[in-house]
């Protein structure tokens, strides 16, 4: 057992680095993943990153810009899959030097690593592919920071195989994401002791609010959502004590070529990161600077809403 693998076993909350930007852990501030679902052009780009990191600015939360140059697992052959890899990579440039932000994007091929890996900080398994052994292995080679979505059809306890995987290239910068699970056709569940579970790996636990409440192919040619519960399943979530929350946002969803049902109107964010940065100071303990409510005050509520529902 390589040194790295074995740090995972004996860490329970291991620090991850971002690049030269910040570190990720279950117990440090929540960490914010954002930005829409599709790169649609570098002007578009270029705007949701900058209104992203005002509020992040002004929340005083560390931000990721997540937008995808390829939908490769779109429901038709008709779904709009993204600018591409070779337009991507400038745009990419354009953000890290003019907003200053983190990138992530997915990779669902291994040639696309060695063409991307340089124009963003976090590389992005897909959940589809999240056993793809010479996907995962080639991403950790890279020594970049791999964040991997867990899949609909895993069971969370299944998520150390696919770490072990990772950590077989000796890089332990490693995020697992949670985005619910399938339940029948076409819907998706989220089974909050999952996030636990997934802790146990000693790696940072991100959960996806905007893909959970997907309705996978439900409009015939593409996914619906039921977008009403990201904030409900935000909040819960966010109570488990995790590294970060993933929330897909768009200017106007309703016009977004990938997705739309599901991202949370860009108007909505600053709102929504207020009251889950108060329940994540209560369940840390830290004062949030960017939260109205003191942390004491926030903790006296979560431990109401337990009492009520017989959890105390």
């Amino acid at each position: 057992m390589n040194t790295v693998r074995q740090r995972s076993y004996e860490n329970k909350d291991m620090l991850v680095s971002i690049a030269q930007y910040f570190s990720v852990s279950n117990t440090l501030p929540l960490t914010l993943i954002a930005g829409p679902c599709q790169l649609e052009s570098r002007e578009h780009a270029l705007f949701m990153a900058d209104s992203i990191a005002k509020v992040a600015l002004k929340l005083k939360i560390n931000f990721v810009f997540k937008t995808s140059f390829d939908k490769a697992n779109r429901s038709s052959i008709e779904g709009a899959r993204g600018i591409g890899i070779e337009k991507a990579k400038s745009i990419f440039d354009d953000i890290h030097r003019n907003i200053g932000c983190p990138i992530i994007t997915d990779i669902h091929e291994t040639a696309q690593i060695a063409e991307i890996e340089d124009h963003v900080d976090i590389l992005q398994i897909p959940a589809l592919l999240c056993r793809q052994t010479d996907l995962l292995i080639s991403a950790g080679k890279s020594q970049k920071t791999v964040n991997i979505k867990k899949g609909q059809f895993l069971s969370p306890y299944d998520v150390q195989n696919i770490v072990d995987k990772v950590l077989s290239t000796h890089n332990g910068n490693i995020l697992l994401t949670e985005r619910g699970t399938s339940f029948g056709y076409n819907t998706l569940v989220n089974d909050m002791r999952g996030l636990e579970i997934m802790k146990d790996t000693g790696f940072p636990v991100i959960f996806d609010a905007t893909h959970s409440i997907q309705q996978p192919g439900i409009l015939g040619k593409s996914s619906g959502g039921e977008k009403r519960f990201i904030k409900t399943l935000s909040r819960a979530a966010t109570a488990v004590g995790i590294a970060g929350i993933f929330l897909e946002t768009h200017n106007d969803p309703t016009s977004a070529p990938c997705d739309g049902p599901c991202m949370l109107p860009l108007q909505e964010l600053e709102a929504l990161l207020r009251e889950i940065m108060q329940i994540d100071a209560a369940i840390k303990n830290y004062w949030c600077s960017g939260c109205y409510i003191y942390s004491r005050i926030a903790r006296i509520v979560i431990y109401k809403i337990r009492l009520i529902c017989g959890h105390v």
